[in-house]
């Protein structure tokens, strides 16, 4: 048997995705920020500003302040905006307009993402605590807009964020998917527990060399032990789904 050194990084990949089991795999969701981009393009950093920005416009608080609070509500209801809805009567709408109104050119055209995209058999989805005007911005900037069948929003979820496992089960059901044949790719292992405990395969998607993320994004660190619900871990989204088109294909 050939060491895994004899292979290319497409192959490796490809021998990995085989060895865990994603050839049953008929739809394909992924997670938007910091994950179908790279966290290096520091795009959720803007809205991580926005957000603090947005608490001390609406409380009066200080910017230090107004970040403990963010920190709060997010630990607490699993999004800034929930918690603010729950505890502050928050008009979502208005919220979301204002955090996702941020500068996209950041992003750049990721070809080899939308041609690894566009091979992998079955359905695709973008699957978001983030608003639907803010993913179609970073799809299209991305080039990947028309690989993908839909995307679900926060207020597709009727406002309730991933992790919780409503927010999974509106969009499975949503869109009549059969989660042990599916597979769920983040950049927070937390929110791949549902996705896991369902039957989905999972991918955590790191941050290449481990760049920092915003406040809402905060997570356990990227060399940190894999948790039993993350089957694989990648800071190579097009590699890795190069390698998984190649198992199709065979």
């Amino acid at each position: 048997m050939p060491d895994s050194a004899d292979f290319t990084p497409v192959e490796e990949h490809a021998r990995i995705a085989e060895a865990k089991g994603f050839d049953h795999v008929e739809t394909w969701v992924f997670d938007l920020d910091n994950t179908l981009y790279p966290a290096s393009s520091r795009l959720f950093d803007q809205i991580d500003a926005k957000i603090t920005a947005y608490v001390m416009a609406r409380t009066g608080l200080d910017g230090m302040s107004a970040k403990a609070l963010q920190k709060f509500y997010y630990h607490r209801h699993g999004t800034t905006l929930r918690g603010l809805m729950a505890e502050d009567g928050l008009d979502p709408d208005d919220f979301l307009a204002y955090v996702h109104d941020i500068d996209h050119s950041v992003l750049v055209p990721a070809p080899e993402l939308a041609v690894a995209i566009a091979r992998l058999p079955g359905r695709r989805f973008v699957l978001t605590n983030g608003s639907r005007r803010h993913a179609e911005s970073v799809i299209a900037r991305l080039g990947v807009a028309e690989l993908f069948e839909d995307v679900f929003d926060i207020a597709a979820a009727g406002y309730v964020p991933k992790p919780e496992a409503e927010a999974y089960r509106l969009f499975l059901d949503l869109h009549g998917i059969e989660p042990a044949k599916a597979a769920m790719f983040e950049d927070l292992s937390k929110n791949l527990v549902i996705p896991h405990a369902l039957g989905m395969r999972t991918v955590l998607v790191t941050p290449l060399g481990g760049e920092p993320e915003g406040l809402e994004r905060l997570e356990t660190p990227a060399d940190a032990e894999p948790a039993p619900y993350v089957d694989h871990v990648t800071d190579d989204l097009p590699g890795f789904l190069a390698g998984l088109a190649l198992v199709a294909a065979e």
